[in-house]
């Protein structure tokens, strides 16, 4: 039997390595799951090899979230649709660059909270939500200065929307993963004098990989978390317990 009988799970951001990830965990476990992405080429290949429902919409346009969320019949929530920016300290970052993850990172996952859950408080049968945070919004990493905030102010809104939904039986937590090594983060990450200290710094001394993160996020859909919420999770090998 599935872990997840109810409704239809959302996850955002499913054509990058997390999001997609998570739609094939979900899948599997017998979800019903509508994906969201950016690249709609790989959304729409997710959807042929899954069977996930594909769900086109931009964070960053209110309008297009209101319009593909709105009224549906959601159970689960993941909010994993994110800008990495750029790496720049505050003495120099770029405030177009700023303005741009913090729309995409925080504005836009409250806007997907915002126009899904009324579905979910109307129908009365409760539910989850998962935003993905980072690891860059519980310590100071060296030039995050826009992705780090971006993602403290997504933990905000997750402890915020589980004070505010939790008397509608919606539990609202984080995930806060480590680098996951990826063509993408290896350009910075796999620099021998940017990520040879931070594994040092790391207990496990290991990247983290998609499927670390996905599991988790299962978990906190699921009714085996049926009394977690608020939470901020660190998937980060004991980085922040230093």
């Amino acid at each position: 039997m599935s872990r997840f009988p109810d409704g239809l799970y959302l996850v955002t951001g499913a054509s990058g390595g997390i999001g997609a990830a998570t739609v094939r965990r979900l899948v599997a476990e017998g979800a019903r799951v509508a994906a969201s992405g950016r690249d709609q080429a790989k959304l729409q290949e997710l959807a042929d090899e899954t069977g996930c429902e594909a769900l086109p919409f931009d964070l960053m346009d209110e309008d297009s979230i209101r319009a593909a969320v709105s009224g549906r019949d959601w159970f689960g929530i993941v909010n994993c649709g994110g800008d990495g920016g750029e790496i720049a300290t505050p003495m120099d970052t770029d405030i177009a660059v700023f303005d741009r993850v913090m729309a995409v990172n925080a504005r836009g996952a409250l806007l997907v909270i915002k126009y899904a859950t009324p579905s979910m408080v109307e129908a009365g049968r409760g539910g989850s939500i998962v935003n993905v945070s980072s690891q860059a919004s519980l310590v100071a990493l060296e030039g995050h200065i826009s992705y780090g905030s971006s993602k403290a102010a997504l933990d905000n809104i997750t402890r915020v929307s589980a004070l505010e939904l939790g008397k509608y039986g919606i539990r609202v937590n984080s995930v806060n993963p480590t680098v996951i090594m990826t063509p993408m983060s290896e350009w910075y990450w796999g620099r021998p004098d940017v990520g040879g200290p931070f594994l040092e710094q790391m207990p496990m001394h290991k990247w983290a990989t998609v499927e670390d993160v996905s599991g988790p996020i299962a978990f906190l859909l699921s009714d085996d978390a049926a009394m977690i919420s608020g939470v901020s999770l660190p998937i980060d090998g004991g980085f922040t317990s230093r």
